[in-house]
């Protein structure tokens, strides 16, 4: 383990309570993360500049180690009647809650020249980049607010390209991780390669820092990471459940389901590869839905999101890595201390 890249993330444990976007990451869980030793992320996606200036504010405020993590833009491009025929096939559950689907692909860049401009005004200690590299313009530009810059990367070749780029160390992530899977090539085949397998492949491949991240739930997962070449562990899903963290009380229940049959990758509520417990939306429309990101989540953001409010678990996305059951209630602060149980 490289001790001096933890110092320099200015914390005790090499522990990181991952970014999860959509309301599950809270300032709290970061604050929280930080007074156990460890360090966490603010997920700006999905949030507006304003929404994220005012986290910022708040994590300031704790005097607490952490970073911010971007969505790099790195559209997946629709076939606009594909989508359509998508949008025909969730009519039904549309309309069971009420909801209409509009099938005119929308584009965005999820506000990243303004979340730029919020990350130059309050500079932020570390900053990490998923679903791709960033224009070499605006990777200066994060650079030269003093940030510490990490790069989602989930194979080697992933790992040389951003290591060539200029970034200061990599998270490295595997398939088992909850949520999206971060590959510059959303479209390309998703490989089940064990993340300790990984952490050794890229170790062997660049030079720079890892921190491991992808289905790690038990303090053996933690050491393993750690043995095979990580300098830090992310964990995510193991703390949805936890008191700090935002995630819905369908999305908790679920987790704590003891019916539920695991997890699978899916692009059925966002046009992109993501982990997700599976439900009866990834049963049905797993091999149906159309690759196209961010067009395939906002035609079905209302529909989930009205799904999340009427307790219907069988019509919302679930994030979660493979480690989700011993996703447990109670202080992120303990479940983390038990994850260091062993390094």
């Amino acid at each position: 383990m490289n001790s001096a890249f933890i110092r320099t993330l200015g914390v005790d444990l090499p522990l990181v309570a991952a970014p999860m976007a959509g309301g599950a990451g809270t300032p709290a869980l970061v604050v929280a993360a930080a007074r156990a030793g460890g360090l966490g992320f603010l997920a700006a996606g999905y949030k507006t500049p304003q929404a994220l200036d005012a986290e910022i504010a708040t994590v300031e405020a704790a005097s607490a180690p952490f970073g911010v993590n971007l969505f790099v833009p790195n559209p997946v491009p629709v076939d606009p009647a594909a989508l359509r025929r998508y949008a025909d096939l969730l009519a039904a559950e549309a309309d069971r809650h009420g909801v209409t689907l509009d099938p005119v692909p929308v584009e965005d860049d999820d506000h990243w020249h303004d979340k730029l401009d919020v990350l130059r005004a309050r500079p932020v200690p570390v900053i990490s980049l998923t679903f791709g590299l960033p224009p070499a313009a605006d990777l200066a530009a994060l650079r030269a607010t003093g940030a510490l810059l990490v790069q989602t990367v989930t194979n080697v070749d992933e790992a040389k390209a951003a290591a060539d780029a200029g970034v200061d160390a990599l998270a490295v992530q595997a398939v088992a991780a909850g949520g999206h899977y971060g590959a510059f090539t959303p479209s390309g085949p998703v490989t089940g390669v064990a993340l300790t397998d990984l952490v050794a492949a890229v170790r062997h491949a660049v030079h720079l820092p890892l921190i491991a991240a992808g289905g790690l739930g038990t303090p053996e997962d933690v050491a393993a990471a750690v043995r095979a070449g990580a300098d830090a562990v992310a964990v995510g899903t193991v703390l949805l459940r936890s008191d700090e963290a935002g995630a819905s009380a369908v999305h908790r229940a679920a987790l704590a389901d003891p019916d539920r049959t695991g997890t699978v990758v899916t692009r059925a509520f966002t046009g992109r590869p993501a982990r997700a417990l599976r439900n009866g939306f990834t049963d049905r429309y797993g091999e149906l839905a159309p690759y196209g990101y961010p067009a395939v989540h906002h035609l079905t953001a209302g529909l989930r999101r009205a799904a999340a409010a009427a307790g219907d678990a069988e019509r919302v996305h679930l994030w979660a890595g493979t480690g989700y059951r011993q996703a447990v209630d109670g202080p992120a602060a303990a479940i983390l201390a038990r994850l260091a149980a062993q390094l």
